[in-house]
């Protein structure tokens, strides 16, 4: 009797145990592919947002000063924008003209005087005129003509330093008065476009009857945007006018303590 009643528990546990223990392990997972694809869904970004980011991403790249300043310009008008721009532009020619000028123009002085008193030395007047004619640069050129009247006496050869040395300082300062001008004019046309955009703006408003923000805001903002590219392009030509000045400066220094020298060089040698 206790054996029937034994086997027929183990077939009772059999029969309705274990499709209890099937259906809890197909919940449990059933609950972890749940879990799973909640997981892979929070880790994986919807499309529309995906494409949401990259397109900030994109605005916030093409927000570069660049594209700013381009934008600002097409804004306040051809009319006062293209004078700014050509100021600009010929300013800057003429800046870049000078300092390869300038830079073409520096010489190693006390190098230049050694290969003269040599060339006297060794070769004569004649020997010391070829290697200044063969040299470049203002300094070489102020040698020759001293040189050149050599035999008139040392006053005449003087004389001719200091006056081809003017002559060569002009040189040197030339087309400063365009770059100048050029830097004057491009603020001046500046706040030539805002004095001429605000009286449009005020214009704009008598017609419109009403001081609208709006009116007000537009016509000031395109009236002050000349002023500002005005304003930046004499920034700009007065940073490299001032190098020019420095540079030129820096050469007269050197040609007048050169030119000392090359007298001293002709007394000694005479």
């Amino acid at each position: 009797m206790k054996k029937r009643i034994a086997l027929l528990t183990v077939v009772g546990f059999l029969t309705f145990g274990m499709p209890q223990g099937v259906h809890a392990q197909k919940e449990q997972k059933t609950d972890k592919v749940a879990a799973t694809e909640q997981v892979v869904a929070t880790e994986t970004p919807a499309p529309a947002a995906q494409v949401q980011l990259e397109t900030d991403n994109d605005e916030v790249a093409e927000q570069s000063l660049h594209y700013v300043l381009k934008n600002k310009f097409i804004e306040g008008g051809a009319l006062w924008m293209a004078p700014i721009l050509l100021c600009l532009i010929m300013g800057l020619a003429l800046v870049i003209e000078r300092i390869f000028y300038l830079n073409l123009s520096s010489v190693n002085t006390g190098k230049l005087l050694d290969k003269v008193e040599d060339a006297l030395k060794s070769g004569g007047v004649s020997k010391a005129k070829k290697l200044c004619a063969d040299t470049k640069g203002p300094l070489a050129s102020v040698f020759y003509q001293g040189l050149d009247r050599y035999d008139e006496g040392l006053e005449s050869v003087e004389k001719a330093v200091e006056s081809y040395g003017g002559v060569q300082m002009g040189k040197l300062e030339a087309n400063l008065g365009w770059i100048s001008l050029f830097l004057a004019l491009g603020p001046m046309l500046g706040f030539l476009g805002t004095v001429v955009g605000m009286v449009q703006a005020f214009d704009d408003i008598e017609r419109a009857g009403d001081i609208s923000p709006t009116i007000v805001a537009g016509g000031m903002k395109v009236a002050l945007l000349t002023t500002v590219f005005g304003l930046i392009t004499a920034i700009i030509l007065q940073i490299f006018y001032n190098y020019i000045l420095s540079k030129i400066d820096s050469l007269v220094n050197d040609m007048e303590d050169a030119t000392i020298g090359f007298m001293d060089i002709l007394i000694r040698n005479k």
